[in-house]
């Protein structure tokens, strides 16, 4: 008997969400350094130094492919933005699926607010893990925020330590500058 689509979606996701070879693009590359240490494999391959736009490119692919996977549908735009220790991404134009745009027709916004918003915590755990994969990074905490019109989703990320090359100027109390990074 062949498997009911909530079955086949249960054993495709009991190997991991995430294909490398499919979902972003291609493996990655290997390091080309030829005497760097073996790196550990992860779901997107090995564990590299992505870096500036690369990272940034990274990032945006994976939230989108994770929502498509899990939400049936992703942005039309995502761009992610890294600074010091904090990485957002903005989503835009999701869209909105025929039970969200019922429910707005009928002046109930909010609710597809607060839906989107717990299908983002329910998400918390895959895309932490996903950023502690492709930054190397511990991630402290994750804030999601979705609006409606315009619809657009944010996605931050607070990590451990700051991403090499991506500074911030930090003032104290008086306004004075106190730090200078990147």
């Amino acid at each position: 008997m062949p498997a009911t689509p909530s079955q086949a979606h249960h054993r495709r996701m009991a190997s991991g969400p995430w294909r490398p070879e499919t979902d972003l693009g291609g493996p990655l590359k290997p390091n080309s350094d030829p005497d760097a240490p073996a790196l550990p494999q992860t779901q997107f391959g090995s564990v590299q130094s992505l870096r500036g736009g690369q990272l940034l490119s990274e990032i945006s692919t994976s939230i989108v492919k994770l929502m498509r996977e899990h939400y049936g549908r992703g942005p039309l735009k995502a761009k992610t933005y890294a600074l010091d220790d904090i990485i957002v991404c903005v989503l835009r134009g999701a869209g909105f699926t025929a039970l969200e745009q019922t429910i707005m027709d009928s002046g109930d916004g909010q609710r597809v607010v607060a839906m989107r918003e717990n299908f983002q915590q329910m998400m918390a755990e895959r895309y932490k893990l996903m950023i502690e994969q492709l930054t190397d990074r511990k991630v402290l905490a994750f804030l999601s925020q979705a609006h409606v019109e315009p619809d657009l989703t944010l996605e931050v990320f607070f990590i451990d330590r700051p991403l090499d090359g991506f500074g911030s100027a930090e003032v104290d109390q008086t306004g004075t500058p106190s730090r200078r990074d990147g």
